[in-house]
């Protein structure tokens, strides 16, 4: 059975088409905005959304996701109150795939069972967790095999898994992230030298899209990697946008419509 994430990639693949994905911090600029910017973004043709659950110590993201994540803690933004957004969300109609991105302690504070249970009844799609290493993950996967309406793990791969890239991709769904330079999100686009040669190695054992993130602010800065990827994730460059637009939708709708296009001329 494919869930939403993997029906929306086969789409876009039929169409000969590359994928736009979006991370937006989840509560941000509170629960109520925060849902009328998911719908914009599907209105806008934003193809994927992930949604970042805030965590007091986000060692994988830089100072942009960091500001956003304690921001929505101050507001009150938790586990439970982001999967009540999704729920409500997918009982107005949408159908955007949703990935939760989050730190394991989030998930193993709530209960790895229960998280399970209440991503399939909210309609998350898909789950990032770049503090849990492949070989801490068997728990969670586990878990998340045993109903196919469960959430996905999306695997990360960087330039320095070159040798474990095979083993990573090996069980792989839905598509995989590739990190496109070192050290932490929210980079100007400064890609890693090698990034190029790296992503065709990620592809060439890759049976699932190739999506390239980390630091990238247009659809300019992936052309040089288009003919090698399937589609590209833009984080910390968007949630300036929508600090600097005071979380417009029209601005949000815009940003996402017109980098879709560009990266599909």
């Amino acid at each position: 059975m494919k869930n939403r994430i993997e029906e929306k990639l086969e789409h876009i693949r039929e169409k000969g088409e590359k994928a736009f994905i979006t991370y937006m911090t989840c509560g941000l600029p509170d629960m109520e905005g925060c849902g009328q910017l998911i719908k914009a973004q599907e209105e806008a043709g934003t193809d994927i959304l992930e949604l970042g659950i805030p965590f007091s110590d986000p060692v994988a993201d830089g100072p942009v996701i960091q500001a956003a994540s304690y921001k929505s803690i101050e507001l009150g933004t938790n586990l439970k109150s982001s999967l009540n957004l999704v729920e409500t969300v997918r009982k107005e109609g949408c159908e955007i795939p949703i990935v939760f991105m989050m730190y394991f302690n989030t998930i193993l504070y709530f209960g790895i069972e229960n998280f399970v249970k209440a991503c399939i009844k909210a309609g998350v799609d898909g789950v990032i967790v770049p503090d849990l290493p492949f070989e801490e993950q068997k728990q969670l996967q586990d878990e998340l095999s045993r109903n196919e309406q469960s959430p996905i793990l999306i695997q990360l791969v960087s330039p320095v898994s070159r040798d474990r890239i095979p083993m990573l991709l090996e069980n792989a769904r839905g598509f995989v992230y590739c990190v496109s330079s070192m050290g932490v999100t929210g980079q100007a686009a400064e890609f890693h030298r090698d990034v190029l040669d790296y992503l065709k190695q990620v592809k060439e054992v890759s049976k699932i899209p190739v999506m390239m993130g980390f630091g990238i602010r247009t659809y300019e800065d992936v052309l040089p990697m288009k003919a090698v990827i399937d589609g590209c994730i833009v984080g910390s460059h968007f949630i300036n946008l929508l600090e600097e637009h005071e979380y417009d939708v029209n601005a949000a709708k815009e940003y996402c419509s017109s980098f879709r296009k560009g990266l599909n001329m």
